[in-house]
């Protein structure tokens, strides 16, 4: 397992594509409040309670009941669910 600090070193090249954005919102059951999807991911990622854990291509970041998956050479976020 890589060290976490790969991922939040690289915070500022996080995105998802238009299909991801509403694999996001329905599997979280977010509503259109959260406005900036990529923002409200990065916010959580960025806290220092997250648990970040990279698994082969991805990192999978646990926190507040959700697991966002993240590709790891890109920096693209794939889905999250609900934990």
């Amino acid at each position: 397992m890589e060290n976490k600090t790969a991922l939040l070193e690289n915070i500022s090249q996080l995105h998802t594509t238009p299909m991801g954005l509403d694999r996001i919102r329905r599997n979280l059951n977010l509503g259109e409040d959260v406005t900036d999807l990529v923002a409200w991911c990065r916010e959580r990622i960025c806290d220092e309670r997250c648990e970040i854990i990279r698994n082969g291509k991805n990192w999978y970041c646990r926190i507040d009941g959700c697991i966002l998956t993240v590709n790891a050479y890109s920096y693209t976020i794939i889905t999250a669910h609900k934990a």
